[in-house]
């Protein structure tokens, strides 16, 4: 009698321990998806309006990028979880340095969205912007 004791106390131990296994191995899993659709670097492309030729730029998140009489500087960006229609975001902050009042206002603080660039758009005389890719 007692080992069948012994033997049920050993199967539910057994099953505990599967059943923790488990879970923390869907946490673990679930907080690894939501990290990968966050990437370190920020692909835009800007045009100038006046030679009309455009480059691409790898901005690092978080760091300051001087191109021309711009400082461009990406906060954060993300993929979208669906892969039929993808879709990029990127907080971006533009600097206009050309400006002679000193004034450290944003031409552009906000959100930029790859598929609709006209939800928020970047509005300047010389240059135009727009996201490329996030990775």
């Amino acid at each position: 009698m007692q080992q069948k004791k012994n033997i049920k106390v050993g199967k539910v131990r057994l099953n505990l321990f599967f059943l923790i296994l488990t879970l923390s191995l869907i946490t673990t899993l679930d907080v690894y998806s939501e990290n990968s659709l966050e990437g370190k670097f920020t692909n835009i492309k800007i045009l100038d309006k006046i030679s009309s030729k455009n480059t691409l730029i790898k901005l690092e998140n978080e760091n300051e990028y001087k191109y021309k009489d711009l400082i461009i500087k990406s906060l954060k960006c993300s993929n979208s979880e669906f892969d039929d229609n993808p879709e990029i975001t990127a907080y971006i902050q533009v600097q206009d340095i050309s400006n002679k009042d000193k004034n450290n206002v944003f031409v552009f603080n906000g959100w930029m969205f790859s598929s609709s660039p006209s939800i928020t758009p970047f509005d300047h005389p010389v240059y135009d912007i727009w996201l490329v890719d996030c990775y």
